[in-house]
């Protein structure tokens, strides 16, 4: 593809030559004949410092946000990831705009969601696309998760490979860091869908103001926002729509849902999709749950799918890793799920509390390098919901684990006593079902379907489920 061709996608100045592009390249480590390397101001480093990098090991042109001392041509840009979103989608010749998408973005509960669209689309018998937090899908094709939304090359390029497939419509989740990092810019969604804002991600957003922003924004690029009316910032998001419907369970709502009975294993509703009438029984427990499935429900209808398929599609989901039921042990049911936000996990344990007959107990941990501030409110937010709690490692990445446990004990300490620490997260696990009886539910929160836990970035291979599993015995579990 012509140089040429893509400054004038990004919108940038070609200095020098036309050169032929055969790849994209963002690492200068791995840079090789025929490819773009891109420059950036990064949260971190600045990589115009490693454009010497990338041309001795054969890279054939630059895209910077100023002018560098080099013989390569090079497209001169405003804004460097800007460029990188434009220039990617125009080198995989824009599948974006060939298949209908469907973003979702909120703090919590954009995995299942997409999780529950993928499910009623394939149902309802279309060709449906997964991109997430637990990987990406299509078509038979599965992809071993990396960032909740791919960075732009690798976004473009999967985008591509399911439009050639014959996708027709992407399920997608978009992170507050991917719109921030404008990963996605050039895409126009049919329908984007909000789910909520809570606290995270405050060690890169400054403040909730600007991590509310990040989110908002996604909704100037779509056809049609789902705005969930449960959750106050909507009315916030409402304002910069050029259209939108609503879906809730407590308030109000274009769409909504009757809730017709509760248990431990899921729940059967009643959704209204603007008038349309449609009974969802849901293997998922949660009010919340229940309201994810309802904005899933409500996506399919305004693209088009019937009341049966929805249902059946629903009928069908599983969601690896989100209020999973393991197994059952000595009478006790045992839960793990991804809540690592005070939200979170202060709606997984009311629902797992509201049907638990002995004691509640919480094995739960923070991650470190992340937001530091919620780590007390996580403390305190288990105290309040459970009887006991086992507080361990979650991905403690370059931090200490126990000084990680202390920001969380001081929290905890505020409404209860009743925990013990234990660092290492499979004793944490062992400690909290030795404790189990008849009656109990052990809830293992934090890491859900993850499959690594993350010490001093070494990435060692683990699960929740597995831990488990290996201390009931297969067959109880």
């Amino acid at each position: 593809m012509k140089l040429s061709y893509l400054a004038a996608e990004a919108k940038g100045t070609l200095i020098g030559r036309d050169a032929e592009i055969s790849s994209l390249c963002t690492d200068s480590r791995v840079a090789g004949k025929g490819d773009l390397f891109f420059c950036m101001r990064g949260t971190q480093e600045d990589s115009h410092t490693y454009a010497k990098e990338a041309e001795r090991r054969g890279a054939c042109a630059l895209v910077a946000e100023h002018e560098l001392e080099t013989e390569l041509p090079c497209i001169l840009v405003r804004d460097g990831r800007e460029a990188l979103s434009q220039i990617s989608a125009a080198f995989y010749g824009h599948p974006e705009r060939g298949m209908k998408l469907v973003g979702v973005t909120g703090t919590n509960g954009k995995t299942t969601i997409t999780h529950m669209l993928h499910s009623i689309l394939k149902a309802a018998g279309k060709k449906s696309g997964l991109i997430g937090t637990l990987g990406a899908s299509y078509c038979g094709v599965n992809i071993a998760p990396a960032l909740t939304t791919p960075d732009p090359v690798a976004l473009f390029s999967l985008l591509a490979d399911m439009k050639k497939a014959g996708v027709e419509t992407v399920a997608m989740e978009v992170s507050a860091h991917a719109l921030a990092l404008k990963k996605e810019l050039p895409i126009l969604y049919d329908i984007a869908v909000f789910t909520n804002l809570t606290q995270d991600h405050l060690d890169f957003f400054a403040d909730m103001q600007a991590y509310g922003e990040a989110k908002k924004s996604l909704f100037s690029r779509c056809r049609l926002a789902l705005l969930n009316s449960d959750d106050s910032f909507s009315a916030e998001i409402a304002k910069t729509c050029k259209r939108y419907k609503t879906y809730g369970i407590e308030e109000p709502s274009d769409c909504f849902a009757l809730i017709e009975g509760e248990t431990l294993l899921g729940s059967q509703s009643l959704f209204n999709l603007e008038d349309d009438l449609c009974e969802a029984e849901l293997f998922m427990p949660g009010r919340y749950n229940v309201s994810n499935a309802l904005a899933a429900a409500a996506c399919a209808k305004f693209l088009g799918v019937g009341m049966e398929q929805i249902a059946e599609g629903l009928a069908e989901v599983h969601v690896e890793g989100r209020l999973e039921r393991v197994g059952a042990y000595r009478g006790a049911e045992i839960f793990v799920d991804f809540a690592h936000t005070p939200d979170g996990l202060e709606k997984s344990l009311a629902t797992l509390r509201e049907h638990t007959e002995g004691n509640l107990i919480v094995v739960f941990g923070c991650g470190g390098n992340r937001d530091r501030a919620k780590r007390p409110l996580m403390g305190e937010t288990v105290a309040k919901l459970c009887d006991f709690a086992v507080i361990t490692s979650d991905n403690p990445r370059y931090e200490d684990p126990c000084a990680i446990i202390a920001e969380i004990e001081e929290g905890y300490r505020k409404a209860s006593r009743e925990y013990v620490a234990v660092e290492e997260r499979e004793k944490a696990i062992a400690y909290a079902v030795g404790k189990l009886k008849k009656g109990d539910v052990l809830l293992v929160a934090g890491k859900g379907g993850e499959t690594e836990q993350e010490i001093m970035g070494i990435r060692y291979a683990y699960t929740d489920k597995a831990a488990i599993k290996a201390l009931t015995g297969e067959k109880n579990a």
